[in-house]
């Protein structure tokens, strides 16, 4: 017994034939010569002709898709009209299939045949390679421990099959540690630096030269698209301000809030949002005194934004904030503050966010809230997480000195041009 079991594991043995199975693409294309001699349209003036094509169509999908997943199919018969060419015009001879194949290669050439159709099509896909010789060559490294070479075997045998599944688990685990990755993709990130290089350092040339011009603290690209793009923005918004000079003071010496261009937008967008661009600055003048106020029916805390938050247009920030204190302010006239805070919540911040924000304490220890939340549930909100939210706070202060820390002494060591996080990755 214990032979029999060594010579079905051994990996030079040929067991099984392989037989060539078709896509549902090769099948339909195989078949379309059959479908177009036996389709229900061909025959509206025969409708008992019709109604028996229909049905054997029926059942012969159902039968080809047991073939292809390979599940038992019993031997039958089916028949088909197809139209008699040589007799005269408008008549129709019947056809009888007989399917009893095991594989599809041998099904879909039993019907072609069966109706006098060529069967080159499947010849070319199913014709068999000339067999290469056997050749034992020991070229497989051993990886593992108790590893085999299953190079010669038939990948589709039960016995092989569990274990090189097993094998490539093992390799894709290998290939998720950072040592392997950065080792296999170290050639390819080095190759594509290098054709990105003369697009950062004329980017950077635009964006010291504009930033200069203009008087701009500085020009983000909050965008997904590569640095091709980017370049193309900014030689585009520097023709702009070439062409349009009288917008430059529209730029220079701006308030807290960012312009922002689209990228999809055309430069006459552009133009027309910089052009009227002071109806915006005048929401900007009123939002430190609507924080302000926020601030105080809220003991002094801090309202803050997140660096990620959703971008929004200033009258619409100065609405939400708006919202927020007025349904404080009735909370308050109501009733007061839980006896259990502070005096004072200007150690802790708030961020005010659309109708469809999260409510939350960020990984910073920031209150982060909707604009439409009542009064009554933020303030227990804020009750159940003040001492969550200062813990988050005092960890986060202490967190990103280190942070920047390891990030400087990784660039160091490893001599990169550039360590940075994804905006998902938290410190902890």
């Amino acid at each position: 017994m214990f032979r029999t079991v060594q010579n079905l594991c051994s990996p030079h043995q040929n067991l099984l034939s392989c037989i060539r199975n078709l896509t549902a693409t090769e099948v339909s294309t195989a078949l379309r010569p059959f479908y177009f001699s036996v389709h229900p349209d061909l025959f509206g003036q025969h409708p008992s002709e019709r109604a028996i094509n229909e049905s054997s169509l029926q059942q012969l999908s159902m039968i080809l898709a047991n073939i292809q997943a390979s599940k038992p199919v019993r031997p039958v018969n089916l028949m088909f009209y197809i139209k008699d060419k040589t007799q005269r015009q408008g008549s129709v001879r019947s056809i009888q299939i007989h399917i009893r194949e095991r594989d599809i290669c041998s099904a879909i050439t039993n019907i072609l045949k069966s109706c006098g159709l060529p069967t080159d099509y499947v010849d070319s896909i199913i014709m068999p390679s000339a067999p290469e010789p056997v050749s034992y060559s020991f070229d497989y490294q051993i990886k593992y421990k108790n590893d085999i070479d299953l190079t010669k075997v038939n990948k589709n045998h039960p016995i092989y099959s569990h274990i090189i599944m097993q094998r490539k688990i093992k390799e894709a685990q290998e290939a998720q540690k950072l040592r392997n990755w950065l080792s296999n993709n170290y050639k390819d990130s080095l190759e594509k630096n290098m054709k990105s290089k003369a697009y950062r350092e004329e980017i950077k040339r635009l964006r010291e030269e504009i930033t200069k011009d203009l008087g701009l603290k500085e020009i983000r690209w909050e965008c997904g698209w590569n640095d091709t793009h980017f370049r193309g923005c900014l030689l585009s918004f520097k023709s702009l301000v070439e062409q349009h000079p009288h917008i430059r003071h529209v730029l220079k010496g701006n308030l807290d809030g960012h312009v922002m261009l689209y990228s999809g937008e055309v430069r006459h967008n552009w133009l027309d949002f910089l052009n009227n661009i002071k109806k915006y600055d005048l929401a900007l003048t009123r939002i430190p005194a609507f924080e302000k106020s926020l601030s105080h029916v809220l003991r002094d805390i801090k309202v803050g934004r997140r660096k990620f938050m959703p971008k929004i247009v200033a009258e619409t920030y100065e609405q939400n904030l708006r919202q927020i204190t007025t349904s404080l302010s009735d909370f308050q006239g109501r009733r007061s503050f839980p006896k259990e805070w502070p005096k004072s919540l200007k150690d802790h911040e708030i961020v005010v966010e659309t109708e469809a924000g999260p409510l939350m304490v960020s990984p910073t220890g920031q209150f982060i809230v909707p604009c439409t939340i009542p009064g009554a549930i933020l303030v227990n909100f804020i009750s159940n997480n003040l001492k969550e939210a200062g813990d988050r706070n005092q960890r986060y202060q202490s967190d990103k000195y280190l942070e920047r820390f390891l990030i400087k002494k990784c660039t160091d060591e490893f001599q990169l041009e550039q360590l940075a996080k994804e905006d998902n990755v938290t410190r902890t």
